[in-house]
């Protein structure tokens, strides 16, 4: 029985969206985090999520499935705004939630203590 993990299958176009949206997380990630960080619970779960996206041991379509929660976590429209803070982020963690349970194999503990690291730092500021 092969062991494939949901993600490892690509469909046509998915290079084109990953690419895409790992611009947008590349160039707002961090912002989002510094601003949110310390009014969401999910804050652990969006930056391991992250560094799951940008481990080249990640296959691609898990890649993909994670960019396109985390452009959706930084976008500044969405279904419901942030402005709401509590409620504002009730939708950016159903999709980093989904995402998270559909490609939940391909999470490390490493990419856990990476995001222990990097929310201890800001923290620390």
């Amino acid at each position: 029985m092969s062991d494939i993990k949901f993600g490892d299958i690509l469909e046509p176009g998915d290079e084109d969206t990953k690419a895409e949206n790992e611009r947008t997380v590349r160039k707002g990630f961090w912002g989002k985090v510094r601003k949110t960080a310390a009014h969401i619970p999910f804050a652990r779960d969006a930056v391991a999520a992250y560094y799951c996206a940008t481990d080249r041991d990640t296959p691609l379509g898990a890649r993909v499935i994670l960019y396109s929660a985390l452009a959706y976590f930084i976008m500044p429209v969405d279904l419901i705004p942030d402005v709401l803070m509590f409620v504002g982020f009730s939708d950016d963690l159903a999709v980093l939630t989904t995402a998270l349970t559909m490609i939940r194999r391909n999470m490390t503990i490493e990419h856990y203590h990476r995001a222990d690291t990097a929310l201890g730092a800001l923290e620390a500021r």
